[in-house]
């Protein structure tokens, strides 16, 4: 267990950015035997094989071919994005002639006093020029550089009252004392000239590692754990699985914590695409394909709101979910969550015969929950879905906590998943092998 807690916090600390996350990824799938396909070129597939292929540096979609044919589609998904601050193209501001600041702008939904006071650094993806090219460059500065100082208590009395902050205001992250340009400090780390740097999207992150903690180390704690979390448990799963008999499919998009409305999230052609150029290689026709998707099924991975210590009213007691009791099955009155009876008693027997605990997630019934991955690619990919993630405390913090022995839970219970030879028999009856 050890030793897969340190992975996924070695996959954390490597993936500040969507873009690293998707590089990440790409490299472990490498490691595993993975291949690379290009949507811009044909595919060539062969039984057995292992393929990946990438949208944006920034999504990817990784599948394997069983042996002997298929009948239908295990998907999971997942997302690399996570709430943070993002550069604007002009990205300097002054105060008083002396210190120099970042302008920056929200990206998706964070606790903003969470980033405050703590090392701080800038990652993400330049566009140069090269002759008459123009290439892509991941960037990590890879350093502390900036922090968001709060404004002390003295001058400030109703802190703990719940003062708004205010992105424009007081979200900026002091950067230099000496009229530095962070543009010319981007460049000269990348290697490149600042003049052949035509473009970036340059993002703030938390450069605190991740740690295991805990009288009997329970606790994990970490940036970006939503949903880092289950997409690294994704991964794993794509990566291990074994006996399979239909295609195991693993997504990570880009873009869920805004919406997944861009072509490389959740709510694009991307699954659809792929999964459609995966029959056409297969030699399937289109009636053939249809009647696969008919089958197929998809779990729709991303971190569940625990229990609350300090605040348990948040939560529906009857039906709240607690740190290190097992992957979180999610339902909504409003199907926000794609599971349902049919897709959740599924799961249930999966997991049952693989020995992984499941509990079940409601919403307090006066909050309403959000759209999620499954119920964005079902708009594309009409497929059997149940929503799933694991427990975890201060989600969009720039610090999230989730129990330790649920990471072990939800890679074997994903792994089990694609090595579950699931049928569909009559509408809404499926048999599993």
């Amino acid at each position: 267990m050890e030793k897969l807690h340190q992975q996924l916090l070695d996959f954390i600390a490597a993936s500040p950015t969507a873009f690293h996350g998707a590089a990440s990824a790409v490299r472990l799938l490498k490691e595993a035997g993975f291949s690379e396909l290009k949507e811009s070129e044909p595919w060539s597939l062969a039984p057995g094989g292992r393929y990946y292929v990438t949208r944006n540096l920034s999504s990817v979609i990784a599948f394997r071919l069983p042996e002997k044919g298929y009948r239908a589609f295990q998907i999971t998904a997942a997302h690399l994005d996570s709430p943070c601050y993002k550069l604007k193209a002009n990205g300097m501001a002054a105060c008083g002639g002396k210190y120099q600041m970042l302008d920056t702008e929200m990206y998706g939904g964070a606790i903003s006093a969470s980033w405050m006071d703590r090392p701080l650094s800038v990652a993400g993806r330049l566009m140069v020029r090269d002759g008459n090219a123009v290439k892509p460059l991941l960037f990590d500065a890879g350093k502390d550089m900036l922090v968001i100082p709060n404004l002390c208590i003295h001058f400030n009395r109703g802190v703990n009252d719940g003062k708004p902050l205010r992105v424009q205001s007081d979200m900026r992250p002091l950067y230099s004392l000496s009229g530095g340009d962070i543009k010319e400090e981007v460049a000269a780390i990348a290697g490149a000239e600042p003049g052949d740097i035509l473009s970036a999207d340059l993002y703030v992150y938390n450069r605190m590692p991740g740690a295991v903690w805990g009288p009997e180390g329970e606790f994990i704690s970490a940036p970006r754990l939503d949903d880092l979390e289950c997409a690294f448990s994704v991964l794993r799963a794509v990566m291990d699985a074994e006996a399979f008999t239909n295609v195991p499919a693993a997504c990570l998009f880009d873009n869920e914590e805004v919406g997944s409305g861009t072509r490389q999230g959740a709510d694009s052609d991307f699954l659809e695409s792929v999964l459609a150029r995966i029959s056409r290689a297969a030699g399937r026709t289109e009636e053939e394909h249809a009647a696969a998707l008919a089958g197929s099924f998809m779990l729709s991975a991303d971190n569940a709101h625990a229990v609350h210590p300090n605040h348990p009213e948040t939560a529906d007691q009857q039906n709240g979910v607690w740190l290190n009791e097992g992957i979180v099955l999610k339902f909504s009155g409003n199907q926000r969550y794609t599971s349902d009876a049919v897709s959740a008693g599924v799961f249930r027997a999966v997991c049952g015969a693989a020995g992984v605990p499941v509990q079940a997630f409601y919403n307090h019934s006066d909050v309403q929950g959000g759209s999620t991955l499954g119920h964005l690619s079902g708009r594309h990919v009409s497929v059997t879905s149940a929503d799933i993630g694991l427990a975890q405390l201060a989600m969009h913090s720039a610090w999230e906590t989730a129990g330790s022995r649920d990471l072990v839970s939800m890679v074997k219970g994903m792994t089990a998943f694609y090595e579950a030879d699931l049928r569909l028999e009559g509408d809404c009856s499926w048999r599993i092998g």
